[in-house]
């Protein structure tokens, strides 16, 4: 268990360092690559609990990387989509990549494939 959170820390770590984000807040980021999700939607897609991921949602809509809209068909509903700045973030991290630590290459190996 230690093992697991030092590498998930040292992983977040770097992405805050190259690219201004933490774990949670590029998870979001990715869910919303290919298009437009509701909060529960980005909340299921990274496994956080509502209150966690209105936080997160919070957090990438100041550093403006994410922009909110009204649904079209449900005005309750709010929808999330990438800023221009939002898709430079995802295009450097997937460009630079990251290193992944050696704890958990058995797991990107296999999420590859």
């Amino acid at each position: 268990m230690r093992d697991l959170l030092k590498a998930l820390s040292k992983l977040e770590n770097q992405l805050v360092e190259k690219h201004g984000v933490c774990l949670n807040e590029a998870m979001a980021l990715c869910s919303l690559y290919d298009g437009t999700l509701s909060a529960s939607g980005i909340s299921e897609m990274i496994g956080l609990a509502p209150s966690h991921t209105s936080k997160v949602i919070r957090s990438i809509e100041e550093k403006k990387l994410i922009k909110r809209s009204l649904g079209k068909q449900d005005k309750r509903t709010m929808y999330f989509h990438l800023t221009e700045s939002g898709n430079d973030i995802i295009a450097k991290i997937k460009g630079d990549g990251i290193e992944i630590p050696d704890f958990l290459v058995p797991l990107f190996k296999e999420y590859k494939e």
